[in-house]
């Protein structure tokens, strides 16, 4: 292998080793150079047409010279022959020949002059152009072959690195495709093990702000007329969430009305966006898309992308994606909204049911007993008999004792007074035997962690609510013969497990009870956990985890300590 010959090899390896496609029409370009000993070289890049360039990349003209040059060629004149006759052409005068159109002012002056063809297969891809040999002089036969084997290389690195980019390309979209569906089903699953709007919010942020590589997400639902800042993701400033303002001052309003995305680069939107639409926001920004959240024709708001983190601006296809995937967060908000509406119409009609109750229960006997009562004094009163005075008072007495008893009753489940005055564990031990009382076998354990004071009040009437609920539940539905009550403070959180052996439930089914409506309001309100396991024949389980929120010390200490109860709520041992 001679030396030329090895020249090219050397050249032509480097110039396939690339697999971008600008790297390698530089790559070619200082290959020709080198092995032609050319001072200027220039790769012309067809069009769709085959007739003209599209692209001219050269090397060894400076940028002030080329700014002097002005528009680049397109191919006529001498780089047109080759466009007409792919071979290798050779010219001792570049400006003697019969196509030269001539230089342009400021244009370097070049003589000698060497193009070969670039054909991909039997296609023109484009031509590589040599001029003034460093040397001096004409370029040989010998520049023409090593000129016309790097052409063939070139074709090869340039063909590789063309379907290296379709298939990048093809690989990328295959990416977002995949993250778009890992995304839809992430909303997919938040549906169905979570009905809580902020947390179905905020995962819709996330992974809509990775889905498009945004600086920035936000969430805007619509409320009357007015738009509320719901969520957001990324770069936010503080206090966004929870911010309103009228629809008509944001961008938004557009992408409402033309159900369809408004871009922030289109001259109207950007002017709105910038004056009004980032100003509630504040934020700043370059571009953006603003998709509404459009389900079963009605809209509950729009997301809003901010900056593409990428080189570029959002394209098409990040609208498309975007649209996609605010399809299925629009199915997420409507069922959270729908979850949310039901929950509080089931608490208010649940609070109703109760308040009913308790109107029955004053009525049917509180009420009436003290009608009677009135009506036994009143008759002893005519009839001015001291007998029968004396007796109808010692019926009188006897009936009171009967309804301050009832009363007490009814007070103790609104309020019991144990638990302001002695704390969580002498409350729940009455409660006990309270339900022990009432037919059902219970065994219960309280242990709350050695603390200088209390738990907080409201954790206090949150765990004796749901323990009451639950016990209550499972004596009116569940015909249980036993029942177990575990309230545990360990690792700064308080376990709660109440198990019957009853009948058992299921837990989906609707119910217009406030005891389960309660629980889940209850547990809410306590940032803890519920989790009821039930099914018809095996019983029912209700736990609770919460955090452990003790009184601040000047609060009051804590009440005597209780370690633990038997059967029946008396202590154990």
């Amino acid at each position: 292998m001679d030396q030329d010959t090895r020249g090219v090899v050397t050249v032509a390896r480097s110039v396939l080793e690339q697999l971008d496609l600008e790297v390698v029409l530089d790559r070619v370009l200082e290959a020709a150079r080198e092995l032609t000993g050319a001072r200027y070289a220039a790769l012309g890049v067809l069009d769709a047409t085959r007739d003209r360039l599209e692209r001219f990349l050269t090397l060894g003209i400076d940028d002030e010279t080329r700014g002097l040059i002005g528009p680049l060629p397109t191919g006529r004149g001498v780089l047109g022959e080759l466009i007409g006759t792919p071979h290798a052409l050779r010219i001792g005068d570049v400006g003697s020949h019969r196509h030269s159109y001539g230089f342009p002012a400021g244009h370097p002056p070049m003589r000698s002059f060497l193009g070969v063809p670039i054909l991909i297969g039997e296609e023109p891809y484009g031509n590589l152009y040599l001029t003034e040999k460093e040397a001096g002089g004409e370029f040989t036969e010998d520049d023409e072959q090593n000129a016309t084997a790097l052409g063939a290389f070139a074709a090869v690195a340039i063909d590789h690195a063309r379907r290296f980019a379709i298939s990048e390309t093809q690989r990328l979209e295959l990416e977002r495709t995949v993250s778009a569906l890992d995304a839809t089903l992430q909303i997919a699953r938040a549906l169905g093990g979570q009905t809580d709007m902020n947390a179905v919010l905020e995962l819709v942020a996330q992974r809509g702000r990775a889905l498009v590589a945004a600086r920035a997400v936000v969430i805007e639902l619509l409320r009357d007329d007015e738009l509320e800042m719901a969520a957001g993701a990324g770069e936010l400033p503080p206090g966004l969430v929870g911010r309103r303002v009228p629809l008509e001052r944001t961008v938004a309003s557009a992408a409402v009305r033309a159900r369809r995305p408004q871009r922030l680069s289109d001259h109207l939107n950007r002017a709105l966006f910038d004056q009004h639409g980032l100003g509630h926001l504040g934020l700043s920004a370059r571009e953006g898309l603003v998709v509404p959240l459009i389900f079963r024709d009605r809209a509950y708001g729009v997301l809003v992308a901010i900056d593409h983190l990428e080189p570029g601006e959002f394209a098409a296809e990040h609208e498309r994606l975007l649209t996609v995937f605010a399809a299925s967060a629009a199915i997420a908000v409507a069922t959270a909204r729908s979850a949310e509406d039901e929950q509080r119409r089931q608490r208010i009609a649940a609070a109703e049911a109760e308040r009913g109750r308790w109107a029955r229960e004053l009525h049917d006997e509180t009420l009436q007993s003290l009608g009677n009562l009135r009506l036994v004094l009143a008759g002893a009163r005519r009839r001015r008999d001291p007998d029968d005075m004396e007796r109808a008072i010692g019926r009188a007495l006897e009936q009171l004792e009967l309804d301050i008893v009832s009363l007490r009753s009814l007070i103790t489940d609104l309020r019991p007074a144990a638990l302001d005055q002695l704390g969580l564990e002498p409350a729940l031990l009455a409660l006990v035997d309270r339900v022990r009382a009432d037919g059902l076998d219970v065994v219960a354990r309280v242990e709350l962690a050695p603390a200088p004071t209390r738990l907080a009040p409201e954790l206090e009437a949150g765990i004796y609510r749901i323990v009451q609920e639950a016990l209550t539940n499972a004596l009116k539905h569940g015909a249980p013969g036993e029942a177990r009550v575990e309230v545990v403070e360990v690792d700064g959180r308080v376990r709660v497990t109440v198990r019957d052996d009853g009948r058992g439930f299921d837990p989906d089914a609707p119910s217009t009870g406030f005891g389960l409506a309660g629980m889940r309001e209850r547990v809410q309100l306590l940032a803890g956990r519920l989790r009821i396991r039930s099914a018809p024949g095996a019983g029912t389980t209700v736990r609770v985890l919460a955090p452990a929120v003790h009184r601040p010390p000047d609060a009051g200490s804590s009440p005597a300590r209780i370690p633990s109860y038997g059967r029946g709520g008396r202590r154990a041992g």
